[in-house]
């Protein structure tokens, strides 16, 4: 058998008010293609799929579009979807009658039974050709503390720790399943952050479970083949390749340009599972300027200047641009999205950086009483610590329009 490992899409993500819409379309399609040319009998898709809790209708539109096209191209497909920390649990899990006739599993929520997690709703078999069990998948979606039976909040309470708690959660759970399973494969869905997985800033919300931040891989137990992870941005292996990350879809931050983002087929002979990263190109290239360090803004037009204008505007590059501070920082900052505004490219964020001074500390300056001093001194020294150069005639002058007329 062979299963495409996903997770991370974010539809109906914005960045910076430019609509990704058209770039989570060829991300899907190109999805589309991949399950078509590998052969793939089984997708997983390990939370985050949507950008926020209150999806859009397009958003909820485009993602039952994409899960028709997968099974109009693979008719055989078993297709299991568990939630992420951004998801809306209830909705995702709101077609499950419909899903279940196409032989799609949304599981957004943990469900109980007595006290105990119902192991019919989240051990889910995935069939050979002649339609008895290959393989099964524990769908377990972001588990909020809810979730977790025993959990304490305080070092005075008798309870467990949220490691503790989510480590019995999971062999429980395992336990359970493989007294069904007997020996077949069993591959398992979670979207949270193990310890050791590398963190890109400005798209990963920090999930919190009783205060933990992040929890060790081996909460899963070894019975488990493979574990398919979602939450973590950058493609990355844990536990020697048994835990993954298969990342996001395309750069959702400036923190992952440097991402190789694709998704993650698994090769399943037995209960050997071998895990290969494989590319999906960008529908859109997402840049910074420069590279590495700082632009003037004469640098800034050259760059401009040497990209491709061709593009339609929704495929056009997402760019992000770090100025040094030549002027007022209001003034760079006018001067930049001028340029922006007139090259073919959708600007995503704009940052000025001040020049450190020679034996600049942060020390925080000694408070001085207002009778020590007088309005157009302060705004000097604030003027001068944000730009990083003392104001000249033309900001004073400014400033003094402003202060006559208060």
């Amino acid at each position: 058998m062979r299963a495409l490992h996903t997770a991370d899409w974010h539809i109906g993500q914005t960045l910076n008010g430019w609509s990704r819409e058209a770039e989570h379309a060829a991300f899907l399609a190109a999805i589309g293609t991949l399950l078509e040319a590998e052969e793939i009998d089984l997708l997983l898709i390990a939370g985050d799929v949507f950008d926020n809790t209150n999806p859009s209708g397009e958003s909820q539109r485009m993602l039952y579009t994409a899960l028709a096209d997968f099974k109009r191209r693979r008719p055989n497909l078993t297709i299991v979807m568990s939630g992420g920390n951004h998801d809306p649990a209830l909705r995702l899990e709101a077609p499950a009658d419909l899903f279940k006739g196409f032989d799609i599993h949304a599981v957004g929520t943990v469900q109980r039974t007595d006290g105990k997690v119902d192991i019919d709703s989240h051990l889910i078999a995935v069939p050979a050709p002649d339609g008895t069990p290959a393989a099964y998948v524990l769908a377990v979606p972001f588990l909020r503390a809810a979730d977790l039976t025993g959990l304490t909040f305080s070092d005075s309470e008798n309870g467990l720790s949220v490691v503790e708690a989510a480590r019995v959660f999971y062999a429980d759970l395992t336990k359970a399943a493989e007294a069904r399973i007997g020996d077949l494969p069993l591959i398992a869905t979670s979207h949270l952050h193990c310890i050791g997985g590398m963190e890109s800033e400005g798209a990963e919300r920090r999930i919190l479970i009783g205060g933990a931040h992040a929890v060790p891989p081996d909460i899963f137990p070894q019975r488990i083949d493979y574990v398919a992870l979602g939450h973590l941005h950058g493609p990355q292996n844990l536990d020697d390749g048994r835990v993954r990350y298969s990342g996001s879809c395309f750069p959702l931050s400036a923190s992952e340009i440097r991402y190789h983002h694709g998704v993650t087929i698994l090769d399943i002979n037995g209960r050997e599972i071998t895990a290969t990263h494989r590319d999906i190109p960008w529908p859109a290239p997402v840049l910074r300027l420069p590279k590495t360090g700082t632009t003037t803004l004469d640098g800034l037009a050259e760059a401009l200047a040497e990209l491709d204008n061709t593009a339609p505007v929704d495929f056009r590059p997402l760019v992000y641009v770090e100025l040094e501070a030549e002027d007022a920082a209001s003034v760079v900052m006018g001067k930049a999205e001028d340029l922006l505004r007139a090259a073919p490219v959708r600007p995503a964020g704009i940052r000025i950086h001040r020049p450190i001074q020679d034996g600049e500390t942060h020390t925080p300056a000694p408070t001085v009483s207002l009778k020590e001093t007088d309005p157009e001194t302060l705004f000097c020294k604030a003027f001068e610590a944000q730009n990083g150069f003392a104001p000249e005639e033309r900001h004073l002058a400014a400033f003094r329009d402003v202060a006559g007329g208060i």
